[in-house]
This record gives structure tokens, C-alpha cells and sequence, in this order.
């Protein structure tokens, strides 16, 4: 649905040339829903604006939606939805009108059948929602209307920006389901900007990390935790008649050459152990304890975060890069 080779993008001003994205390779599957994360400034903006014929690239190569970005940019927006950050409603003018408007822009047969279709699928059919302005709606209302602008059309490739920024958690959970069910029920592939990771973790086949102008890591969920992160073991150590901070020293020093062992950290008093592979390594980690005569107190394992793997691959969380 979508692949990109090389794309680029530099801004020349006063202060000289600025390489905003550089050389960025990406696919993305039909069907697919694909997280594109970055800290500001990464090149996340101006990569989304140029899939979507916003901006056209300084070099590279791209097809979108069948049609290519740079020979046929007309054509890619006749095949994409694209809803923005801020949305693109008139606070105005009543929702019906605005659907019809946008169904007019693109020649859409049998508008009102479709209109009507959106608005009972994206739960704008109720309470005389559609005779009403976005002013008038609430702040998940309004983004449901935002997507259903996006979707009039039947495009097989809608792109999100920051679907969900500024709705309280229920109005959240409740787009997240629209969105699961575009890609369920109707093959849509959903391309997305989110600065959520918990969105990303929840509604992401796949996920793009893009940080100084290119891609630095890509994977799904499951596979970036996995290899950028490893799982986390908390070793509680019960007392031996030496001192917290000896024990915690001979259990790390027994674990040291364990080939699931990437890490050993003693912090408080316990030992704070990153391995790969967890579940699997624990009752490995209690022989080799027990084997150094190490007695256990406590033991917990925690499954990595996006927000690790964030950290990992740019050296910053994305709640301070955001």
C-alpha cells in the first residue's frame, strides 16, 4: 500500500540547508494499521506531510496507494483519506452538509446511502447529530466526524494524525474501536501519528520509530520489546547474615556469565537483571542463584514498555520528546 525509497526532504532558509528527513525506507502492507513514532523534529511531520502530496520530496522514490507520489500526486489523494491533527470541520455548518460537500468534491454515486452507512458505523446517526454543527458536538463526536470526512470516499488508505490528542479515555477507547474495525471489517490499511504509546502498543500491527531524519527502528509491538528492550527481573534477596549489598553482589556475580543475563544492576539492595526471553530464563536464574547458595526472597518479571524501546533506540521518552 504504501513503499517509499530514499524519500527526502531538506528546507534551505537563512541560517543555511536543514535535511529533514533523509533517505527514509518504509512499506507498509494492505490491511495494515501502522504507528509512525518520533520526538519533534525527527522528520515524523514532514515524512507524513509528503505521503500525503502536502509537500513534495527533494529526492526519492514513492507509491502510495497504487499511484506515484511524484508523477501522479492527483491521483494518490483520490485513493487516500488523509484527517488532521486539528481536524477540518466548519464549527458552522450542520455535519450532514459538510459529508455532502466532501462527497460532491469526489464525485461519490449514491451519497446519501453512504453518508448514512458512516454515519451508523461511526455512531453519528443518533440524537440529531448529523442536523448539527462540530461546534455543537462533543470532542469524539467531532472526531468521528473528522474520520468519516476522511472515509467518504471509500479510500483504501487512510492516514491519522493524532487521532486521538485532547479526548478523555473513554472517547479514546471508543476510536479505538472504529479504527480496529476499519481494518477488520473493511481491509483498510490505517496509517498513524500517535504520541500515545499505549495507543500504539493497543491498536499497531506495526510500528515505524523515525528520529533525526530516518527510520531507527521497525517491528511490531511484541518484536521491538523484544529485541530493543529485553524483560526485566527484579531479584528480591533474602538475608544470609552478610549485608544487603554483599548478598546482592554475590548473586550478580553468579548470574555474570549467564547467556541470557544482558545486564546485572544491583540497586537497594536487590539485583535488577536484564534478560532476553524472560519466561524462559527464570528457572535457569533460580539454579544458578541457588547453585551459589543465594537465597530468594522475592522475584518478579516485568515486560518492557514502547515507551523503553522509545527510550532505547532515542535516547529520550517520547512524553519529554513530545
Amino acid at each position: 500500500m504504501i513503499e517509499a525509497r530514499g524519500l527526502a526532504r531538506t528546507f534551505t532558509g537563512k541560517h543555511g540547508t536543514v535535511e529533514a528527513v533523509r533517505g527514509v525506507d518504509l512499506s507498509v502492507a494492505s490491511g495494515e494499521v501502522v504507528g509512525f513514532l518520533g520526538p519533534n523534529g525527527a522528520g515524523k511531520t514532514t515524512t507524513l506531510r509528503m505521503l500525503t502530496t502536502l509537500l513534495a520530496p527533494t529526492a526519492g522514490t514513492a507509491t502510495v496507494a497504487g499511484r506515484d507520489l511524484r508523477a501522479d500526486p492527483a491521483g494518490v489523494r483520490r485513493r487516500i483519506g488523509y484527517v488532521a491533527q486539528g481536524g477540518g470541520t466548519d464549527p458552522s455548518v450542520p455535519a450532514r452538509e459538510e459529508l455532502e460537500l466532501q462527497a460532491r468534491l469526489y464525485g461519490v454515486t449514491g451519497a446519501d446511502a453512504r453518508i448514512d452507512e458512516l454515519a451508523r458505523r461511526l455512531e453519528l446517526d443518533g440524537d440529531g447529530l448529523l442536523r448539527r454543527p462540530s461546534a455543537a458536538m462533543s470532542g469524539g463526536q467531532r472526531r468521528r466526524l473528522d474520520i468519516a470526512l476522511g472515509l467518504v470516499h471509500r479510500p483504501p488508505l487512510l492516514f491519522l494524525d493524532e487521532p486521538t490528542t485532547g479526548l478523555d479515555p473513554q472517547s479514546r477507547g471508543n476510536l479505538w474501536e472504529h479504527i480496529r474495525r476499519l481494518r477488520d471489517r473493511d481491509g483498510t490499511t490505517v496509517f498513524l501519528t500517535t504520541h500515545y504509546l499505549d495507543e500504539a502498543d493497543a491498536l499497531c500491527d506495526r510500528i515505524l520509530i523515525i528520529d533525526q531524519g530516518q527510520i531507527v527502528a521497525e517491528g511490531s509491538p511484541a518484536e521491538l520489546k523484544r529485541r530493543v528492550s529485553g524483560d526485566v527481573v527484579t531479584v528480591e534477596l533474602g538475608a544470609s547474615g552478610a549485608s544487603p549489598a554483599q548478598v546482592a553482589d554475590r548473586a550478580r556475580t553468579a548470574l555474570a556469565g549467564h547467556p541470557a543475563v544482558r545486564e546485572a544492576v544491583v540497586l537497594n539492595g536487590s539485583l535488577r537483571l536484564t534478560v532476553d526471553d524472560g519466561e524462559r530464563s527464570l528457572m535457569g536464574l533460580i539454579r544458578a542463584l541457588d547453585e551459589a547458595g543465594v537465597e530468594l526472597a522475592a522475584l518478579r518479571m516485568a515486560r518492557p514498555t514502547l515507551d523503553d524501546v522509545f527510550l532505547t533506540v532515542t535516547g529520550r521518552s517520547l512524553r519529554d520528546a513530545a
